[in-house]
């Protein structure tokens, strides 16, 4: 099931870096998400970290970018969705677009794909030369190969104009639950979620050299997520605000608790699964606080709880 669009001969341009060593710090927050960041001592980046590219939904926030987390081990970045401004985010995030060639899909909803055309054509403008891996449910290669064709007329200027640029490869394949990736000390499971009425939803364990992260996707409380975890070092979970869920109307309620998890529900679930610390992602809040969020958690949940937002490092 895997596909290359081979056209044309190769020119690199050179992207710019984000800074000296290629990455950069996420800027602080004007809001009470400041106290969420979660900063790490000089010298003691873990050769596995997590970070937040986009934390945010279908709702248009402006500093929150669509769903997307990277999950670095020692320099690759493995990215997980691809939520609408993804590229733009991940170099915020201090990240190289050009470096992501691995991409693992949770789910086709289109807050989390929107950004693969993005992330398929971008980065190779500006320098990609590998092929672009995307790795996903069910129907995640008709989708890409329906957006690579969709680009025909940019790929056919771009590759025999005078940009003369090299072959735009792009390797998608649907995949079950299973190892999806392996590569020296990196290994990456793909584990079936229950996410409301979608027949085929995923969540991921990546194992690292020295930490195991657990990200959820979008899904209701799940004991795949508890049996992947199993006192794993970060728990990457989706969360909605327990109290203002209280507020919603009825048909909002029926949805929302059929198809996410809320704050209360992610306590629960992470002492069960025995994580370490938290990391609250694709959040809905709906008016309340990334304070009173956590501390939603917390009452249920002795370890550590981290809001996330865009750019943040774990």
């Amino acid at each position: 099931m895997q596909r290359a669009i081979e056209t044309g001969v190769v020119l690199a341009i050179a992207l710019l870096g984000c800074g000296d060593d290629g990455e950069r710090s996420a800027p602080a927050l004007e809001s009470d998400e400041r106290s969420t960041e979660k900063r790490l001592p000089t010298g003691a980046r873990p050769r596995t970290e997590v970070v937040i590219v986009g934390s945010g939904t279908p709702v248009p926030e402006p500093d929150r970018s669509g769903p997307a987390v990277a999950v670095v081990i020692d320099g690759e970045p493995l990215l997980f969705d691809a939520g609408p401004g993804v590229v733009r985010a991940t170099v915020s995030a201090g990240l190289d677009p050009v470096a992501v060639t691995q991409v693992f899909l949770t789910h086709l909803h289109s807050d989390h794909t929107l950004g693969l055309p993005d992330l398929i054509f971008s980065p190779w403008v500006v320098g990609r030369d590998e092929a672009l891996a995307v790795r996903g449910p069910p129907g995640t290669e008709p989708m890409v190969d329906h957006l690579v064709a969709a680009f025909a007329e940019d790929r056919r200027v771009r590759t025999t104009g005078l940009e003369g640029k090299g072959p735009l490869r792009v390797d998608a394949a649907d995949v079950v639950p299973g190892v999806v990736y392996e590569r020296g000390e990196t290994r990456v499971e793909a584990f079936a979620v229950e996410h409301g009425s979608w027949h085929h939803a995923y969540g991921y364990r990546i194992d690292g050299p020295d930490r195991r992260v657990v990200v959820s996707g979008d899904t209701g409380p799940s004991d795949a997520v508890v049996r992947a975890c199993d006192g794993c070092d970060v728990l990457v979970h989706e969360c909605y605000s327990t109290a203002a869920f209280d507020d919603l109307p009825d048909s909002a309620q029926r949805y929302h608790g059929s198809f996410h998890t809320s704050a209360a529900e992610v306590g629960r679930l992470a002492t069960r699964a025995r994580a370490k610390a938290v990391v609250l992602t694709h959040l809905l809040l709906w008016g309340a606080t990334a304070d009173s969020l956590r501390d939603e958690v917390r009452a249920h949940f002795e370890g550590e709880v981290v809001v996330g937002h865009d750019g943040m490092r774990f």
